[in-house]
């Protein structure tokens, strides 16, 4: 599943007549990066959510074939929990991915993608998130969202503390994280911790550069450092 349903509101004003996911970062809109890199390690099908100008996302993707799309539509919008929880139907029985199309992420040993899959065990897990160093998340401007121990378990921060990872907007799920989820819009944040707290959410640590893609600094950041072109930093009405 690709995230693409979100408000924007922290990239305006470059968000003002566009979503975020069509946003380009190295002459390639951040949609598409997820949804190459997703191809490339096998997936075949993708559930994308819209919400906010869900139509130009929509007429993106229009004949996408690797991966096949399917549109989850969501009015009013449902949160990162409620918009997964949502889609269920639609993603199937099995563990699947799900990335935030708000990132880009390069380089590392392997595919980040491949490492999660070899990585989760269905019996033990009911989350496995990518986490990358708070020190090298360019674009991320903040304390952090957790620590790891030696065994990939996770613990989120507390209140003022300083965390050495942050949630690198790309995991693996099963279904049953939402069970007894609520209807209707929720975060998935407090599904993360009581996976945590039951010992079934693990973290895999990033190996490669990644970017965080949220505002127009962040933007500008990402474009200084991946090349994008100028013809792209136009259409997304950066200087």
């Amino acid at each position: 599943m690709v995230l693409a349903a979100g408000m924007a509101t922290r990239m305006r004003p470059v968000s003002q007549i566009q979503p975020k996911a069509l946003i380009e970062v190295a002459g390639k809109a951040l949609i598409d990066h997820a949804l190459d890199r997703l191809a490339d390690v096998g997936v075949e099908r993708a559930v994308v959510n819209t919400h906010y100008l869900g139509d130009q996302i929509e007429r993106h993707l229009a004949g996408r074939t690797r991966p096949a799309i399917c549109i989850s539509r969501e009015d009013p919008i449902l949160d990162t929990g409620g918009g997964i929880a949502h889609a269920l139907p639609l993603l199937g029985p099995d563990p699947f991915y799900v990335v935030n199309a708000k990132i880009v992420w390069r380089g590392g040993h392997s595919e980040a993608l491949r490492r999660l899959a070899t990585v989760w065990d269905g019996a033990s897990m009911d989350g496995l998130l990518l986490v990358q160093p708070t020190v090298g998340a360019v674009g991320y401007e903040g304390l952090g969202d957790l620590t790891m121990d030696q065994f990939g378990r996770i613990r989120f921060r507390e209140p003022q503390e300083v965390a050495p990872f942050v949630y690198a907007s790309i995991q693996i799920l099963h279904p049953r994280l939402f069970a007894s989820a609520p209807d209707g819009p929720f975060a998935i944040n407090p599904l993360w911790k009581r996976a945590a707290v039951a010992g079934r959410l693990f973290g895999l640590r990033h190996d490669g550069e990644w970017y965080h893609v949220a505002t127009p600094h962040g933007l500008a950041e990402a474009e200084a450092r991946l090349g994008t072109s100028a013809a792209g930093r136009a259409r997304n009405g950066v200087a």
